[in-house]
Formats: C-alpha cells, structure tokens, sequence
C-alpha cells in the first residue's frame, strides 16, 4: 500500500480517496431518502383527522436542546478531524468522545419527545400528519443510533491501532456522515418542528 505523505492521513492512499468518493456517493442517496420524507411530509402535514395538529404536540424546549445539542456536537466532530490531521489522538478521542456523549444525549431527549407523543395520542395509526411525522424523525433517530455505534466501533479502533490510513479514513467518513445528519436535522427544526408551531 503506497501512502502519499503530502495528502492528509485520510487521502494518503487510493483506496482511501475511492471510500471517501463512494462514502459521498452513499451520502447522495441519503439525501434522496430524506427528500422522500421530506416530500411526504409536506404532501401530509395537514391531514390530521381526528389527531392533534404539530402547534398542539410540538414542545419548544426539547427541541431547542435536541438542536444546541446535536449542533454542537458537530462542532466537536470537527474539531475531532483537526486534531487528527494534527496528529494528537488523544485530542481526537476527547472529542470524539463528546460527540459520541452530545448524540447519546440527543436520543435520549427524542425519546422523550416520542413519550410525549404517545400520550398526548400521536401514534403512527393516529393520523396521516403523525405518521409521516414519527416516521420522518425516527429514521432520523435511528440514523444518530447508527452513528452512536460506529461512532464507538472508530474510538475503540483507534485507541487500539492509532491513528493509521485506515482509521483517519474511517473517521473522515464519520465526519461526514454525523455533519450530514446535522444539516438533515436543521431541515427537521426549521419545516417540522418551526413551521408547525406557527
């Protein structure tokens, strides 16, 4: 394996270059995914029946906690990839482990939030508008889980093995798929959970 010193770690060999490619190309049908949802949900929102609407289930406090949180901890992720490319892993891993923290405690609010909904009677079967809406935030949720665990899987790697073309790579790719749910979750606040308490 032929490493190139002059690119970062995570570019420093083909392979790495073609995963971070077919890693961005996975990325695209995720955001095709989330646009379906998207879609749906527009198409739905209003179709309530007999169920309450988003302005009578929507709490702001949770969602602004699940926001600063999971917004921060894309602050954290990234200075994660900086210390990696400045080569200090144990600076990675204090970051990374913040990240993996910051998400835990995002779960465990949307988990809250779900609670909530099923006892005000916002289920999957309540209307079409709770439908696409549960369905919409728990693929979201069940993408941060996703990322929980990978997340830990890549901290115990590199306490193991270090900092290595492997790992940086692996790590990059993380970065980016954790900065990708950020941004999907900006959609979530701002025409869910916003809109829907005007």
């Amino acid at each position: 394996m032929k490493i190139d010193h002059s690119q970062p770690l995570e570019y420093s060999t083909h392979k790495n270059e073609m995963n971070i490619l077919g890693f961005w190309i996975f990325l695209g049908a995720e955001i095709m995914l989330f646009a379906t949802l998207f879609t749906s949900y527009f198409i739905y929102e209003n179709r309530v029946g007999n169920g309450p609407s988003g302005a009578e289930i929507f709490e702001i406090t949770p969602v602004l906690i699940e926001t600063v949180v999971l917004l921060t901890s894309s602050f954290t992720i990234g200075l994660a990839i900086n210390a990696m490319r400045l080569n200090r892993p144990k600076a990675m891993l204090w970051f990374l482990g913040i990240t993996l923290i910051l998400g835990a405690t995002f779960l465990s609010v949307e988990i809250y939030e779900f609670v909530h909904y099923y006892h005000v009677g916002a289920t999957l079967q309540t209307s079409a508008f709770t439908g696409i809406l549960l369905t919409t935030l728990g693929t979201h949720g069940a993408h941060v889980t996703f990322g929980l665990f990978w997340g830990i899987a890549i901290f115990l790697q590199i306490k193991k093995h270090g900092l290595t073309p492997e790992t940086a790579n692996k790590s990059f790719n993380y970065s980016l798929y954790w900065h990708f749910l950020d941004v999907m979750w900006i959609f979530i606040f701002s025409f869910i959970y916003l809109k829907g308490m005007m």
